[in-house]
């Protein structure tokens, strides 16, 4: 473990423990049992009361008379699973070669969301490493990982983590995920990891053991995380702690805050806004941006406010209403959430502001929700938009993208709207060449009782929502998970080859063309047909045009004196004076 020494009167030393639960500690290393003794001067802090071996061990506690040891709750390795004994592990023995590297912002990025298991064959972060070329050429600046942390099984989205500290052994430990930053910032690409502190996985979770670090009450997709209760200060510390590690000790860049809606936290300072002040404190001191990106359903702009006007100061959250309303517009689909963004005006209104719900009533979930943001004062790369990803994919009944609904005009101008919006986009691994594979939800439980019942739960789910539960994928069943697989060969021919250079063409207009990563929203500007369901995006001196209609259409000399075709899906093409005609379903980016 690796707390923050300055926060304490007196600094924890290696195998220190924080288990106010137990009224006897013993450390089991290395094959010994060594005592432990409470710590005088911090309530509910352990520390061995005997010498302890040197270097790299396997170690784990006994609390009060138990004869198997438990993990520790700050454990950065598990080699042989969440179950089992926790290994040392220094970070400061990595030889890093990035001193060199200076940050990416966030403002002006593109990020590319991708998970480990699936993204190549092999599944590991040393694979993931051979792909990073093709990230730099598509114009990528920022990779962002699922969860990475430890969890129960061999494959998972990575959601259900018990082990906030450590990296899944099968992705290839801490070690290789070191090698992965590294290699990612030699290729001039940021690492955002996706992290999770709203709840604890299923299996593997021995926190309460130690001590209060949930409490009554539960979210989704679990018991309540205690931020606020007795003992919180300990709890909030380990979530405080575990923000730093990832910035520090793995040099990561930013990181993706999951369902932030989800921390119940009435503290006087709630945890966001903690987790701000203190990333902006080791920003300065690492000399590198360090970013906070939340997950949030709640379309509240106090999360992206800066905390000298009220806010909690984080640097931006995901805005889910852009996408809704992009897949609404190409799809058509207009079932469960997607009910409200059916007119084309929906569109408009996400383009220039952001959110659609913001204090408008939300027939999904029966109530006004959302507040709006403010286009004069909030830039748009604040929040992070995207047509696909895991989640509005991996929770669709079977797995299917955007590719098994739309052809390839209109995926292209899916790419169109997003990277050419003025929020920071995000890609979902394999769209940039209209992957055919789905991403489907899977799990690998050893434990039959916990499979059962989540393959049961997933059928029940959907049920609820009106599908065929025949058609869900069982999640247990490891074809589920071989079939999420990317197909790379799909890139090298015919439609995936096309699309792959539209999207390396977007890449390169974004740093390239300054209209395309300016985001003053007040500047934006977004005009849409009901009739011809024809959508013009103003971006400056350049235009984005997208035919959604059945029939042609044609912009006349009257729209502007000449058009320069920057880029185009594949059934439109040329540049010069005179009408420009669009056919159905196509797009395009031009100069007037």
């Amino acid at each position: 473990m690796t707390p923050d020494p300055a926060r304490a009167e007196r600094p924890l030393t290696r195998f220190d423990v924080w288990a106010p639960r137990a009224s006897r500690v013993r450390l089991h290393v290395a094959g010994q049992v060594v005592p432990m003794r409470p710590v005088a001067d911090r309530a509910g802090w352990w520390t061995p009361d005997a010498p302890v071996p040197d270097g790299e061990v396997d170690y784990g506690y006994l609390l009060d008379d138990a004869e198997t040891p438990r993990p520790d709750p700050r454990s950065r390795r598990q080699p042989d699973g969440v179950h089992a004994l926790s290994r040392t592990d220094d970070p400061a023995a990595f030889a890093w070669t990035d001193r060199a590297w200076t940050g990416r912002q966030l403002a002006g990025a593109m990020i590319y969301e991708l998970h480990l298991g699936t993204f190549t064959p092999e599944g590991t972060l040393d694979a993931a490493i051979t792909r990073l070329p093709h990230l730099r050429d598509l114009g990528v600046d920022l990779v962002e990982l699922l969860p990475v942390n430890g969890f129960n099984g061999v494959h998972n989205w990575g959601y259900d983590g018990v082990l906030w500290f450590t990296v899944h052994e099968a992705y290839g430990g801490p070690e290789a995920y070191r090698r992965f930053v590294d290699a990612a910032h030699a290729h001039g690409l940021g690492v955002v990891q996706d992290v999770v502190h709203n709840h604890l996985g299923p299996s593997g979770n021995y926190l309460p053991e130690f001590g209060p670090y949930l409490k009554t009450g539960r979210n989704t997709w679990g018991d309540l995380v205690n931020l606020d209760g007795p003992d919180a200060a300990e709890v909030r510390r380990l979530i405080l702690d575990d923000v730093a590690m990832w910035f520090r000790d793995f040099h990561v860049d930013a990181l993706r805050l999951d369902a932030v809606h989800a921390l119940h936290d009435d503290s006087p300072v709630h945890l966001l806004e903690e987790m701000a002040v203190e990333t902006a404190a080791l920003s300065a001191h690492l000399g590198r941006p360090l970013t906070l990106i939340a997950e949030s359903d709640l379309n509240d702009p106090t999360l992206i406010t800066p905390r000298e006007a009220g806010g909690y100061g984080l640097d931006a959250q995901w805005s889910d209403d852009v996408h809704h309303a992009v897949h609404v517009a190409l799809t058509g689909e207009t079932t469960g959430y997607y009910a409200d963004f059916e007119p084309l005006t929906a569109l408009a209104k996400v383009l220039e502001g952001g959110f659609f719900h913001d204090g408008t009533w939300s027939s999904f979930r029966g109530r006004e929700h959302g507040r709006p943001i403010d286009r004069a004062t909030t830039p748009g790369w604040r929040l992070v938009v995207c047509s696909q990803n895991h989640d509005q994919i991996g929770n669709r009944a079977v797995g299917d993208r955007l590719t098994a609904h739309l052809d390839e005009d209109r995926l292209g101008c899916a790419a169109l709207l997003i990277l050419c919006s003025p929020f920071t986009p995000m890609l979902f691994m394999g769209e940039e060449w209209g992957a055919t594979t789905p991403f489907c939800f899977f799990t690998s439980h050893p434990e039959p009782d916990l499979g059962e019942a989540t393959a049961r739960g997933r059928i029940e789910e959907f049920a609820a929502m009106g599908w065929d539960a025949a058609v869900v994928p069982d999640p247990q069943d490891p074809d589920t998970f071989a079939r999420s697989h990317l197909d790379w060969s799909e890139a090298e021919h015919g439609r995936g080859a096309r699309l792959l250079e539209l999207y390396r063409t977007l890449g390169r207009l974004r740093r390239t063309e300054p209209a395309l990563t300016d985001s003053a929203l007040h500047a934006v500007r977004c005009e849409v047909d009901e009739t011809t369901r024809v959508v013009r995006l103003h971006r400056g001196p350049l235009q984005v045009v997208v035919n959604l209609g059945e029939g042609a259409v044609v912009l006349s000399d009257s729209d502007a004196p000449a058009w320069e075709v920057l880029a185009a899906t594949a059934s439109v093409d040329g540049q010069g004076a005179g009408p420009l005609s669009l056919p159905p379903g196509s797009g395009v980016l031009v100069r007037t």
